[in-house]
């Protein structure tokens, strides 16, 4: 028998395995990172982009807390667009369209340049577990891996078969081979687990496809890049269109005359699929008053005829599909290169989770990205970063990361996945994070470097540039606060060709950015005053001043929101013990063992009425274990104010 050992081990090497790797080893720390093909690092196995809205949110997470994602599509996108720009800045999203043979190429070759990371093709079938601690893996060939921590990162691959009418191929996505030993190994350990479906549209060979009969759709002719240490000027490149077409009737009529051939509707598939990603067959069946539905042709790279049919993820039988896509107009001689298909997948409850991503049974074993529940490779990336971050500090010796829903999407996302019952696959939406005009693409930085800097991925340098930052956006509210202008004839003369009220009586140069035709910018030739700065600066500047009193409310609604999540639970609590809770309450709790009494009323069936029980217990048992302990009155009680 083979034996190695490690300090950690990453079971897969799509795009969460990759951030969970690459942060574990940058932090030292002897890894190796399992992949069931070395040539599908972090690969696209459905759509060709990274980004867009909310997603585009936690791309920038990542890089702000020193992941990879951002950095990687920088270098490899062919198109990129800022998204809903006619509306506020909240949910302003960056969504760059990748090659995707160089995304997985170029992040390839970040892991194999990386100090301390080993990649290794093998399936792993086994994990280690003694006295509650997980101590590593075993691979199908029976080589023994001892780490300190293994991250579970599997994907799709778990126990996959992919879909397409009635045939059924045992696989992971492109034809890859599936992991089918891992699951038995979680069941053994009493992991729950669940089946999940996602799919994937056709790629259609461009020399088919007539685009005179669809919408052009180009990118920004000024680029945004997604990571903070990215020099803007090393993204404007030439960029790569996409185009915009829609299904008609007659597709329609196509689909609903096959439903009985869909697996989905046929009974074969068992997983739970996709509510906000659903299949072209669910949209035509759900939405039936809809005549047409968007459908975006997108390349697969630069250098490829390969297109991808945004809007028609299918699990139709091939001579279904062929007649259903030349149905939609520009597509009317399209010949497919692959086929849409459905793909099932074993995945764990994440409820078993702390909000660490750490195992709450098992001590040093973590997951993250979609064997959590969660869809997306901005979510799973994500996700993968934060749980290397914190196998990384346990065995460091250093506290653990938890982010929660005032301070990032990601935040967002652990929390619903670990406080709600996961009935499909996740996806994060703008609409989910009830602080976002705090949460926004453009300040990501500013809200979650200092946790980089902490965990050890972000460098001196780095965080003296952000504290820079810190200070000039501060400096620079302050000076337009207190510098005025009157009733000049420059000043009338700009306010009038910007269609604004002229001014009566003198005015802060704050007060008029205030006014929704004018802008920090706008205002620069009647500002000689002004210095020198940054476009992330002015751009800081110009949204804190314009919505000052909107982040005013929701600085307040967070702090009271934080009142009931620094109130934390002890470990020791038993459920059965809270006289008056609700049996339905007491049975969830029990189950879900939450960290705060704020993550407490998060839980579905746990009512306002239980948690007013359950503090009153709480401060209850507080009050007796010091009176019991004198000695120790000065620590901090247990349910912190």
């Amino acid at each position: 028998m083979i034996e190695h050992n490690f300090d950690v081990v990453v079971v897969g090497a799509g795009h969460a395995g990759c951030e969970a790797a690459l942060a574990c080893a940058r932090l030292g720390l002897k890894t190796i990172i399992f992949t069931v093909s070395a040539d599908s690092i972090a690969m696209m196995p459905c759509n060709p982009n990274i980004g867009g809205s909310s997603k585009g949110h936690l791309v920038r997470e990542i890089d702000a807390l020193g992941g990879e994602m951002g950095k990687n599509i920088d270098r490899t996108f062919i198109q990129s667009k800022m998204l809903n720009r006619s509306k506020g800045p909240a949910v302003h999203s960056l969504r760059a369209q990748a090659d995707k043979k160089d995304y997985s190429q170029s992040m390839r070759n970040v892991l194999e340049n990386t100090d301390h990371l080993t990649i290794r093709q093998a399936e792993v079938s086994d994990l280690m577990i003694e006295n509650n601690i997980c101590c590593g893996v075993k691979t199908v060939s029976g080589a023994v891996y001892h780490s300190k921590a293994v991250v579970l990162c599997t994907g799709v691959y778990l126990n996959a078969r992919c879909l397409c009418g009635e045939v059924i191929t045992h696989s992971g996505p492109n034809g890859l081979q599936a992991a089918t030993h891992l699951t038995q190994s979680l069941i053994l350990h009493n992991i729950e687990v669940m089946r999940f479906k996602t799919g994937t549209p056709a790629r259609i060979d461009k020399r088919t496809i007539d685009f005179s009969k669809m919408e052009e759709q180009k990118g920004d002719e000024r680029v945004v890049p997604f990571s903070f240490s990215t020099d803007p000027e090393d993204v404007q490149i030439e960029q790569v269109s996409c185009w915009l077409t829609h299904t008609c009737e007659k597709t329609h009529d196509i689909i609903r005359a096959n439903l009985d051939r869909s697996p989905i509707y046929a009974g074969i598939i068992d997983g739970i699929g996709p509510r906000y990603c659903p299949s072209i067959e669910d949209k035509v069946v759900k939405f039936g008053e809809k005549n047409s539905h968007q459908v975006f042709i997108e390349p697969e790279g630069r250098y490829t005829n390969e297109m991808y049919i945004d809007g028609m993820s299918s699990s139709m039988p091939e001579d279904v599909q062929e007649k259903m896509y030349r149905s939609v107009p520009g597509l009317e001689n399209a010949k497919i290169v692959r086929n849409a298909y459905a793909i099932e997948y074993d995945l764990i409850n994440p409820v078993q989770l702390h909000p660490t991503l750490e195992f709450k049974k098992y001590r040093g074993l973590f997951a993250g990205g979609q064997i959590n529940g969660s869809s997306g490779y901005e979510e799973a990336a994500a996700q993968g970063l934060l749980a290397g971050i914190n196998a990384a500090m346990e065995i460091l010796g250093k506290e653990q990361i938890i982010l929660d829903r005032s301070e990032a999407y990601l935040g967002v996302l652990i929390d619903d996945l670990v406080t709600k019952e996961t009935q499909e696959p996740y996806r994060m939406m703008t609409s989910r994070a009830e602080y976002r005009l705090m949460l926004r693409q453009d300040n990501a930085d500013l809200r979650l470097r200092k946790y980089g800097y902490y965990a050890g991925l972000i460098s001196e340098s780095e965080y003296e540039k952000l504290l820079l930052k810190e200070r000039q956006i501060t400096e620079e509210i302050d000076r337009l606060r207190r510098t005025f202008v009157g009733m000049t004839d420059d000043v009338q003369k700009l306010l009038e060709k910007n269609g604004s009220t002229p001014l009566k009586s003198g005015s802060s140069l704050a007060d008029l950015i205030r006014r929704p035709e004018l802008d920090y910018d706008i205002l620069a030739e009647i500002d000689p005053e002004r210095p020198a700065l940054s476009d992330p600066v002015k751009e800081q500047v110009n949204i804190n001043i314009k919505y000052e009193g909107y982040i005013e409310r929701q600085k307040r609604q967070i702090q009271q929101f934080r009142k009931k999540e620094v109130r934390l639970i002890p470990d020791s609590v038993n459920y059965d013990d809270v006289e008056s809770l609700r049996l339905e309450a007491r049975q969830k709790l029990q189950r879900f063992r939450p960290r705060s009494i704020g993550q407490a009323s998060r839980i579905q069936g746990v009512s306002p009425a239980d948690i007013s029980v359950l503090m009153v217990y709480l401060q209850s048992i507080s009050r007796s274990s010091a009176q019991e302990s004198p000695d120790f009155s000065n620590e901090t009680n247990t349910i912190q104010e």
